[in-house]
């Protein structure tokens, strides 16, 4: 028997209505598809990519499922761009080109993952799967970032970085309206 799926994101939630009706979202190092399914049920069009076949299996029919390394491989889905990018929860810094590259133009970036001082309350605690202050900032330069936050998360007890960002459309000569929930 498997476990719950655990509820989506409130971060991811909260940012969704930045992707473009209907456009495709890639969800990276999905897991169990949390996201994935919550996304399909807003009406996106999803790519579940992990590496973990059994999990994916489960997604068949909700997103297309792309099984594969992304750290000990090359990247599955060269060239593919997509409306919207989700990782949560998941950091590996070589995979940042890659990521950017995969960001259409007016593209939206939606990261939630752990930062520095996660290791005084809990997992993950090396410092490879920690961002640094400000790290996602650095990740997001050049898109026009709509929100962010770096701190302490109370339930369960976390230190987390977010970041919702959109890829500018090239030749834009106003700034677009990302709405703010109230």
């Amino acid at each position: 028997m498997h476990p719950p799926i655990a509820a989506p994101s409130p971060w991811i939630c909260r940012w969704a209505h930045l992707i473009h009706p209907g456009g495709n979202v890639l969800d990276v190092a999905c897991g169990s598809g949390r996201h994935v399914r919550w996304l399909a049920e807003q009406g996106f069009v999803l790519t579940a990519l992990d590496r973990d076949a059994e999990a994916l299996g489960a997604l068949q029919g909700i997103a297309e499922v792309c099984i594969a390394d992304i750290e000990g491989g090359p990247w599955p889905l060269p060239g593919r761009r997509f409306d919207a990018l989700v990782v949560t929860n998941y950091l590996w810094r070589p995979l940042w080109p890659r990521l950017r590259e995969s960001l259409a133009d007016g593209g939206v970036l939606l990261y939630e993952t752990f930062a520095a001082g996660n290791e005084s309350v809990g997992r993950p605690a090396r410092a490879d799967f920690l961002l640094h202050h400000g790290e996602l900032l650095q990740l997001a330069d050049g898109l026009r970032i709509v929100a962010y936050e770096d701190g302490f998360a109370e339930a369960p007890p976390r230190f987390v970085q977010r970041i919702a960002a959109v890829a500018m459309d090239e030749g834009s000569a106003l700034p677009p309206r990302h709405a703010l929930p109230a």
